[in-house]
């Protein structure tokens, strides 16, 4: 694992700890009473998380979905534009049962 493998991942952890800290308050009070920063967090943290459930070779026949291979230097590059903020327009259901990056652009597209 090289040295940007790490630091994505990290920031991938980050994000997802500060997610889960503030599903309390989002179940309480709502995303309306999140700071914009926090909002971005909570947006980018449910893409990451979508982004994670891959097709998988094995679940094809219950998928009906084939499965993909990805690169890892593909998989870093996919999180690094999500944290990067590239992707802030895209809906959360683009970024569901893809390979790359490129693959949830492209779905982006028919959603």
């Amino acid at each position: 694992m090289g040295k940007e493998h790490y630091e994505t991942a990290r920031e991938v952890q980050r994000y997802l700890q500060k997610y889960n800290e503030l599903q309390d308050i989002i179940a309480i009070l709502g995303m309306d009473e999140l700071s914009d920063e926090d909002k971005k967090i909570v947006s980018r943290a449910r893409k990451m998380i979508r982004f994670l459930a891959q097709p998988m070779f094995v679940a094809e026949k219950f998928t009906g979905m084939a499965g993909v291979y990805v690169r890892r230097e593909d998989t870093v590059r996919g999180f690094k534009e999500i944290l990067s903020g590239k992707h802030d327009d895209l809906p959360e259901a683009a970024f569901y049962n893809v390979g790359t990056i490129e693959d949830a652009v492209k779905k982006a597209e028919t959603l």
